[in-house]
């Protein structure tokens, strides 16, 4: 007899930590994965059934991907929309490419997100050095020029605070086209994850609560600390969003709160996102199970957290130390991405801890001293 799991294969464009637990959230529902990407032995490599080395931009490679599996999905959302336009089959590729060129691109993103009627911070596009200076009357310090594209963990952006960084700033805008952002006085950061099928059925996550340190994200906890009003209104933005943008995957959500308790929405992720890896422990599914029943057009699952839960990246500069820290903390789940370059400030994996009091927990960690 056919096992008609094993006859579902799932494609994935990428193969980072993000390609691989979702590869592992494939298998572990009997479905077989191939991944492409060009790294020999990248983090997904590591558990799919195959690998197809290539470029991700390789119009071959991805028509090879498409004409292997019954549906492509994709773990970043760095890739050619247009070669994956020409190369994969639409009906294999149900997720489309709409979210992905809004998401790819700041200034489309502001532009949606305001169609939308969903805060954002002030802004003003800036396509060339020149247009700078008046970007920035318009806006006022202190502010923040970005990137349209390839952004993330702080690169590609350039807070300005006065004059004294308007240099770094010319040459930023001369380098590529940007968009200026007026400074948002927040008092939390916080996301949220949404899937959603072909249908329009959502399975909708907890909002969680988020330190940074040098951009790059440190902690998330969940339970949010915050009013249930604010957490209530993150989760309608969240859907007005995903509907709007007829989503079929899974999305990640970025927000300020204000000191007023206004939201603004900051960024949009179009798959799964650092800040919901505490759902592999905390939730009766994990995003990247949602993921994958979204893109299958399965019914989608109502979330439940079974426990308040923090979540915490280990980067290069961490690994030894928490290597270590395995043998005194027995209850904490450590993940490792299995890349094989350590740098400093990349992320080599995270820690989630499941807990009664996330406070207690925080105080835990700070005195390991690793993330000092």
């Amino acid at each position: 007899m056919i096992n008609p799991f094993q006859q579902t294969i799932i494609g994935i464009i990428g193969g980072g930590q993000l390609g691989k637990m979702m590869a592992q959230s494939a298998k572990k529902q009997g479905y077989r994965v191939i991944v492409l990407d060009p790294q020999i032995d990248c983090p997904a490599s590591q558990v799919c059934d195959q690998h197809i080395v290539a470029q991700y931009n390789d119009k071959i490679a991805l028509k090879q991907l498409s004409d292997l599996c019954t549906v492509v999905t994709y773990e970043f959302e760095n890739v050619d929309c247009q070669t994956i336009k020409e190369a994969i089959d639409e009906q294999k590729f149900p997720q489309g490419t709409k979210v992905l060129e809004i998401s790819q691109n700041r200034l489309f993103e502001k532009e949606f997100l305001t169609r939308c009627h969903i805060n954002i911070a002030p802004y003003q596009a800036v396509l060339s050095p020149q247009d700078l200076d008046k970007a920035i009357e318009k806006v006022g310090y202190p502010c923040v020029l970005k990137t349209t594209r390839f952004g993330y963990d702080g690169k590609g952006q350039i807070v300005l605070k006065g004059i004294e960084q308007l240099h770094s700033a010319r040459e930023l805008a001369q380098q590529s086209e940007c968009v200026l952002e007026g400074w948002v006085n927040f008092e939390k950061e916080i996301s949220l994850m949404i899937s959603r099928n072909i249908n329009g059925e959502c399975s909708v996550f907890p909002v969680s609560e988020n330190h940074h340190r040098h951009n790059i994200l440190h902690t998330s906890c969940v339970p949010a600390r915050l009013n249930e009003g604010v957490a209530a209104r993150a989760k309608q933005y969240a859907e007005v969003i995903a509907n709007e943008l007829q989503l079929v995957g899974t999305l990640g959500i970025e927000f300020f709160v204000g000191i007023d308790d206004k939201l603004y929405v900051n960024e949009l992720a179009p798959r799964p996102h650092n800040s919901g890896h505490y759902s592999i422990e905390a939730c009766n599914f994990s995003q990247f199970d949602v993921s994958i029943q979204a893109i299958l057009n399965l019914p989608m699952p109502n979330i439940t957290l079974h426990s308040p839960v923090v979540m915490i990246n280990v980067l290069g500069q961490h690994i030894e130390n928490v290597y270590r820290l395995k043998a005194q903390k027995a209850n904490w789940h450590f993940h490792d991405y299995g890349k094989l370059e350590s740098k400093e400030n990349r992320k080599m994996g995270h820690i989630t801890i499941l807990t009664k009091h996330i406070d207690d927990t925080l105080l835990a960690i700070n005195n390991t001293h690793i993330w000092d």
